[in-house]
């Protein structure tokens, strides 16, 4: 039997098995069915109910403008799926290729997909965590309980992270006439996304809205009051603010550990895999059968020096599930690299901030056009001398012209393409917080010393 006949057989008959019923799970799904897979297909998911969209969950769900139930992703087409939901997988078998669920189950596979996402970073202390009146914002059950609490009119709420998350849910607060305090540890919010200049926009925006903003600080203590209710924050300065609502918006941990005895190549920072999906193991050699898409896939992008990255972006999800689907169903010649350009979207204090590229793949920025006391322009991102990104607010139709800068390596700065070039425009330091992801320390070891023994086991207990 020819390779083609193998992968004739597989289309026919074969199964696949995806790991995560998220966003990029499903649009996998519906990819493999368009292209003529029509073999079994088994979705795994450990919440229950169908895949639905984050981004709405921290804006127009919290306004009260779309019900947390109303976020289901609507369906592209049938995909004729075995749907095994509200159970986490908790193993993958290479040896035998089973995936093993918490339940006991175990589901076999010809090909697998991983797109296992995120999940929200808890506050630290466990029993501070379960006051009532302390949220975090990752599924729909999390989205509707803040809700709730938001329209019962809290005499203050205080957003502990000013991300993207952290930043969005502010803005609603104070779009409700709520009282709002954001306590982050950096110097401004957003800039371990977008840098100091940006941070420092993003600060005056949210002062110039009422938030009490406290940058420099970190939150130390969660109090509750005798009937076990959120009711004071401890900061590390020694002060205090009383509040009825904590939202802990510190960033997400990417949902790997069930892959900890499988020999990929995963961890903290996700599951490293090639520009077509495919998954590494640990020795970094390419696996043929197991694929990974979205925010748990660690992806390299040729623009930015063949580096890994891990883009939690709801863009990023489908087109890298458009990509693994492909490649799962197709021959080796016949595979597509996911090179897009990562474009991702915020809307908070009535500003639509966009972005393309990789802003933290930089070393100085610059305001290219527009007015940033109007918070409308466009930011550029320069990397040893070329373009790799750009940052919009108020101002996103520009970006598809600083999209085609980055990929074509365009000089940094570059020109304005309009007449309203800031006079004052000149590239300054990004200016971003040190990558603390990288001093964790070493996760696996080498060892032997002939080419032919050389391999990598992991060390999951070293930091």
């Amino acid at each position: 039997m020819t390779s083609a006949d193998t992968l004739k057989g597989f289309k026919r008959d074969g199964r696949v098995v995806i790991v995560g019923a998220s966003l990029a799970g499903l649009r996998a799904a519906e990819a493999l069915r368009d292209e003529g897979f029509t073999g079994s297909l088994t979705m795994i998911g450990d919440e229950l109910g169908e895949p639905y969209d984050r981004p709405p969950l921290s804006k127009q769900v919290l306004t009260g403008w779309v019900p947390a139930g109303g976020t289901t992703l609507p369906r592209r087409r049938d995909i004729n799926a075995e749907w095994l939901l509200g159970v986490p997988a908790d193993g993958l078998d290479l040896a035998t290729n089973h995936v093993h669920l918490a339940d006991g189950r175990e589901v076999p596979f010809d090909r697998v997909l991983i797109s296992t996402g995120v999940r929200a970073r808890p506050w630290f202390v466990e029993t501070e965590a379960a006051l009532d009146g302390v949220f975090v914002v990752r599924t729909r059950e999390h989205a509707d309980g803040l809700q709730q609490a938001l329209a019962a009119g809290p005499s203050r709420v205080l957003v502990i992270g000013a991300g993207f998350t952290g930043s969005e849910i502010a803005s609603i607060c104070r779009e409700r006439d709520i009282p709002v305090t954001v306590a982050e540890l950096a110097p401004a919010p957003l800039v371990g996304a977008l840098g100091a200049v940006i941070g420092d926009v993003a600060a005056d925006m949210q002062r110039a809205h009422g938030v009490d903003l406290r940058c420099g600080v970190k939150v130390t203590q969660l109090e509750g009051d005798a009937q076990g209710r959120f009711h004071r924050a401890h900061f590390d300065d020694g002060s205090t603010i009383d509040a009825d609502v904590a939202v802990v918006a510190l960033g997400g941990i990417r949902n790997t550990e069930w892959l900890r005895d499988s020999g990929l190549a995963a961890g903290p920072w996700g599951i490293a895999c090639d520009t077509g999906c495919r998954a590494l193991d640990l020795n970094g050699l390419i696996t043929d059968d197991i694929f990974v898409a979205g925010d748990v896939a660690r992806c390299p992008n040729p623009i930015y020096e063949y580096r890994l990255i891990s883009l939690e972006h709801w863009v990023n999800a489908v087109e890298q599930a458009q990509v693994a689907a492909h490649n799962m169903v197709s021959a080796q010649a016949d595979r597509w690299p996911h090179l897009s350009i990562p474009t991702f979207w915020s809307i908070q204090f009535g500003v639509n901030i966009k972005s393309v590229g990789v802003p933290t793949f930089a070393d100085e920025v610059v305001v290219t056009q527009g007015s940033v006391p109007d918070h409308r322009f466009v930011a550029a991102y320069g990397y040893q001398g070329r373009v790799t990104a750009a940052v919009s607010f108020n101002n996103a139709k520009w970006l598809d012209h600083y999209r085609q800068l980055i990929e074509t390596a365009a000089p940094f700065p570059p020109p304005c393409p309009t007449p309203d070039e800031p006079v004052d425009a000149k590239p300054v330091p990004v200016d971003f917080p040190g990558p603390r992801l990288l001093a964790q320390g070493a996760t696996v070891v080498v060892t032997g010393h002939d080419p032919s023994e050389r391999r990598v086991t992991a060390a999951w207990q070293h930091r």
